[in-house]
């Protein structure tokens, strides 16, 4: 029987971009506000490429998006002249202003009136490669507990995620469904580690990987209780 099912965040529950960009919008202005000078001159194509050769310079950050903003943050404060010390917490409010908008999310339509459904015969919880916090959402009373790739150092597809998920449900592979719109990072990953997953996507080629695919969350209740049966 089914106990536990597993959630993909961004653009699973939600569409991140606006998020993005308000959180973005929100660190760039608080350092407009405070050390202009660190953003000053600097198009998207100059950002874009210096985070890159960050993830070259520490590619183990690249499991830690949180870490890897601050740091980003750090190199352009230091680059302008801040220094050390006043950099490395200057960055830390950069990017505390950065997260407050991070979780105002825009919730696909049916997330919530789904979440409530499920949430009354099984264990829900949120496995993100993101920064997304769902406590921070208005999706929070519905999640027993969620778990990001920084917490375990390594994103989906790789198990750790999942393996973590059933360690702290007590559950196993045959007791659990992943939901998500990425496939390769939550159909393969679940997958993987045996375990049932649906795919939420807009393509019309089926997957040889998932146990269903669903165009719209509000097909999700039925497709469970599908998958139950076959239990």
């Amino acid at each position: 029987m089914i106990n536990l099912i597993t959630f993909d965040l961004d653009d699973t529950l939600w569409d991140v971009r606006p998020a993005l960009i308000k959180a973005e919008q929100a660190q760039n202005v608080w350092l407009q506000q405070h050390y202009p000078r660190a953003i000053e001159n600097r198009d998207s194509h100059d950002l874009n490429q210096r985070k890159k050769d960050l993830i070259k310079q520490q590619p183990n950050l690249i499991h830690h998006i949180s870490r890897f903003r601050q740091i980003f943050l750090e190199q352009l404060l230091l680059d302008a002249g801040v220094p050390p010390n006043e950099a490395c917490e200057a960055a830390m409010q950069a990017f505390g202003a950065f997260i407050a908008r991070r979780n105002d999310v825009e919730l696909f339509k049916h997330a919530e009136s789904v979440l409530e459904e499920l949430n009354q015969d099984y264990t829900l919880a949120a496995l993100t490669n993101g920064n997304a916090d769902v406590s921070q959402t208005p999706l929070a009373a519905f999640f027993s507990f969620a778990l990001k790739a920084e917490d375990v150092g390594a994103a989906k597809p790789a198990p750790d995620l999942f393996l973590a998920a059933m360690a702290q449900a007590n559950s196993s592979p045959e007791h659990i469904v992943h939901v998500g719109d990425s496939h390769d990072h939550d159909i393969v990953g679940a997958h993987g580690v045996g375990i049932r997953s649906v795919w939420l996507t807009s393509e019309q080629q089926p997957s040889t990987l998932a146990s269903s695919t669903i165009q719209c969350l509000s097909e999700l209740p039925n497709i469970i209780r599908s998958l139950q049966s076959e239990n």
